[in-house]
């Protein structure tokens, strides 16, 4: 059975057209997993929606309230309620745009605790976020054995980065995180109103408690150099330094209170999608040794396309002018996608740090853009 998990916050218009998008899909495509349900928690709206207990596919709605605001923590009460095996989990926001994620369910092995989604924004860019082996939060299904049984979502994280550390929690568990282009979710993200602060305080804090937790010893205080570095960088070029300093405060605060789990190196490997583009990398005939890389479109985890490539002895190049090869440096599967068909029609090779596990089987062997010769 398939579980819907909705968290929402005084945004009745929002979850209302969510469930009216659910409400759409094929009950008959749901039914071969055992049918499906869609849970709502509110998190202590002061106006809550007046939600429907029944939608028109036949879906069942439950509503649970909750006395306070749990942020993204409140999706483990809904976990607990659910009676599916995979929990579909989305914003009051978000909504698949078809049932085609039901045959990526029922095809995944055994040890694959989640598979993320494709997600793509109302100005047709692809969300931003995650990596080869962190979803993202409001476009995922995972398995509800695994998410109850490593803790779910920490509470302490309220919202934003909450996503690495369960992932790192379910990896340290045996579990594998995949993604799969054929589970299509739309975010109707709206920008307006969002404080760009409270984002990077949140940010340099969470991903910094992430850093912590987990990064090996040899390698926690580069990373949380790297964390620092990034989001000040971010920071300033938001104009959000204030809400970046408080984050700060608020790590260096509270950083030796963090439950050290320190990855074994090859689980790390993966969680920072290290153990993927070396894979990718190996298969590319582009990156033979001597040949001149430019790494365009920096993102997430760019230091690890660099180290990457500086293991296969490429010459990294600054301008992309003298460069045989463009590699796109983020490993957000949406910003990395999104940067390929950007750049694909250019006049050099283009090459993605990684391809996801899940590509369906009629791409498999290069319908996932690795390896492009420019045009």
């Amino acid at each position: 059975m398939i579980s819907y998990i909705l968290p929402t916050h005084d945004r009745p218009h929002r979850v209302a057209r969510s469930l009216t998008a659910i409400g759409e899909l094929s009950g008959d495509d749901q039914s071969r997993l055992g049918g499906a349900e869609v849970i709502i928690v509110d998190n202590a709206s002061e106006s809550p929606a007046s939600l429907p207990r029944e939608l028109p596919n036949g879906l069942t709605v439950q509503t649970i309230r909750l006395a306070s605001n749990q942020a993204a923590a409140s999706r483990n009460v809904a976990a607990r309620h659910a009676r599916g095996d995979w929990l579909i989990m989305l914003d009051d926001d978000s909504y698949p745009l078809d049932t085609a994620f039901v045959e990526v369910l029922a095809e995944a092995p055994p040890n694959v605790a989640a598979i993320g989604a494709d997600i793509t924004l109302p100005d047709g860019r692809r969300e931003a976020g995650g990596l080869p082996e962190v979803f993202v939060g409001c476009g995922v299904a995972i398995r509800r054995g695994p998410f109850l049984n490593v803790g779910g979502y920490d509470p302490a994280f309220h919202y934003y980065a909450e996503e690495y550390d369960l992932c790192a929690k379910l990896l340290l568990a045996g579990h594998r995180i995949v993604h799969d282009q054929r589970f299509r979710v739309r975010h109707e993200k709206v920008a307006a109103g969002r404080d760009l602060n409270v984002i990077l305080s949140r940010l340099v804090r969470n991903n910094g408690w992430t850093a912590q937790r987990y990064a090996p010893d040899g390698w926690r205080a580069e990373q949380l150099r790297e964390t620092i570095v990034r989001y000040g960088h971010i920071a300033h070029k938001e104009s959000a330094q204030s809400g970046y300093l408080q984050g700060l405060r608020e790590l260096f605060a509270t950083i030796d209170r963090q439950p050290r789990r320190p990855m074994p190196r090859d689980v790390f490997d993966r969680f920072t999608g290290l153990a993927h583009v070396r894979k990718a990398f190996a298969g590319s005939s582009l990156l033979a040794a001597g040949v001149r890389v430019a790494v365009v479109d920096e993102g997430k985890n760019a230091w690890v396309v660099r180290q990457a490539l500086q293991e296969l002895s490429v010459e990294l190049v600054d301008d992309e002018g003298v460069a045989d090869v463009l590699v796109v440096g983020t490993l957000s599967p949406g910003p990395m996608l999104d940067a390929w068909e950007q750049r694909r029609r250019g006049s050099h090779p283009v090459v993605t740090p990684w391809m996801p596990f899940g590509v369906p089987k009629q791409c498999r062997g290069g319908c996932w853009p690795i390896q492009v010769p420019g045009n």
